[in-house]
Order: structure tokens, then C-alpha cells, then sequence
């Protein structure tokens, strides 16, 4: 599992990358959760998978978490995930889901 820091957007605004592509069962849904209970205002993670997290989905939205989805990336699945309730990383990871 690789976890990398970005600044985007004027220095106020993360990106945290987790690449969990060549985990094996249960670890990327596990590294998943670990990642999203740590976000901070203004951060959003960017999740590198082999596969369509679905069982993350309920509990991304059972915690107050929005994602989106792309099927391609470098392994297959890129999973853009943040705070429903921050305004500015909701922005930038739609920003930067559209941009991909």
C-alpha cells in the first residue's frame, strides 16, 4: 500500500493518493476505511484499485462520504472519495475526477 500527499489548488486543498491495487482481500477495503477516518477539512482521497470497491459504497455513505467512480486509471479503478460536508474538497475531487 502506497499513501502519497499532493497540494492542489492554491495550497489549501489535498490529495491524498492510496494505491491499494496489488493488495490482497480484505487489506484494500480495510486501508480504505483507515484513510477516509483520517481526512482533514479541505482533503480527499484518490484510491488506485484492480477492482470496484462495491461493498465500500454503503459504508462511504453510511459515514457521510461522497465518491465517484472510473473504470480505467492505471489499475483499472480510480475511487475519488471526500466529506460530504466540506464544501471544498467535495469541489476539488469533482475537479479533479473530471479532469482525469
Amino acid at each position: 500500500m502506497r499513501l502519497r500527499h499532493s497540494v492542489w489548488s492554491q495550497g489549501y486543498t489535498m490529495q491524498r493518493l492510496l494505491d491499494v491495487s496489488e493488495l490482497e482481500p480484505c487489506e484494500p477495503l480495510e486501508q480504505t476505511l483507515h484513510a477516509v477516518a483520517s481526512l482533514q477539512p479541505g482533503e480527499y482521497l484518490r484510491v488506485i484499485h484492480r477492482r470496484e470497491p462495491n461493498l465500500l459504497y454503503p459504508m462511504l455513505e453510511k459515514s457521510g462520504h461522497g465518491w465517484l467512480c472510473r473504470e480505467g486509471g492505471p489499475a483499472g479503478y480510480e475511487i475519488f472519495i471526500w466529506h460530504q460536508d466540506d464544501p471544498v474538497s467535495t469541489n476539488e475531487a469533482n475537479r479533479a475526477f473530471s479532469e482525469c
